[in-house]
């Protein structure tokens, strides 16, 4: 095994997604490197703030179904490799990547259970796995909380990417729907938090199923 591990190695080396150093997928340099968010962050969505904020100029005015959102990582150039390389290309070990970061970052939620946003299904057959799924159990693992699957999807929905925020939430409404009874407490998990506006059209689906509480989760957000 060893041997076919080490012939593995010489056909196809090990390169870092991020900087392409030989070696691990995820070099320790370029995981040291990730730039972790930590406070002062606004209390709803996590934003990154001057002082502590209840709601941010990001978040003031919206009406969003979750109660928190928290990420690990601000999504920049090197995590925009990584989650491409997680998402697109295949490489799903990365997921545990994501998930240490989020546990080092994230103390353990206060829920009953773990649930993710649902995938869209051409999209899931295209990579032929869910980032956000495979992310939730590893965190399942970590927290030792149950992963349940609480949500399904009423419609395809265009890619978010270049739409304007008023966009994002119109392509979104009611692009998901209940699967089964919802726990009390249970946090959203997804991998890239933009704008909020997923999550958000998520967690009414969670609310419509009994969720009264709902934490939302990702390894990195987009900060502005």
């Amino acid at each position: 095994m060893w041997c076919d591990v080490r012939l593995l190695d010489l056909i196809l080396p090990v390169h870092c997604v991020v900087c392409d150093a030989a070696g691990e997928q995820l070099c320790r340099a370029c995981r040291d490197a990730l730039p972790r968010l930590g406070p002062p962050l606004c209390d709803r969505c996590g934003a990154p703030t001057a002082w502590p904020v209840a709601r941010c100029r990001e978040c003031s005015g919206r009406r969003l179904a979750f109660v928190s959102a928290r990420a690990a990582v601000a999504y920049d150039e090197r995590v925009r490799r990584l989650v491409r390389s997680w998402k697109e290309h295949g490489l799903r070990t990365l997921a545990a990547e994501a998930a240490d970061a989020v546990a080092e970052a994230l103390p353990p939620p206060r829920a009953t259970a773990l649930t993710f946003v649902s995938p869209d299904r051409g999209r899931g057959l295209e990579r032929g796995h869910h980032p956000a799924e495979r992310l939730a159990h590893e965190l399942g693992e970590r927290w030792s909380l149950p992963v349940l699957r609480l949500l399904g999807r009423t419609r395809p929905v265009p890619r978010q990417r270049g739409l304007s925020l008023a966009d994002r939430r119109r392509n979104v409404a009611g692009a998901f729907a209940p699967a089964r009874a919802s726990p009390p407490r249970v946090v959203l998990v997804d991998d890239v938090y933009t704008s909020g506006s997923t999550t958000s059209a998520a967690a009414s689906a969670l609310r419509r199923a009994g969720a009264r509480k709902i934490e939302v989760v990702t390894f990195a957000r987009v900060v502005r």
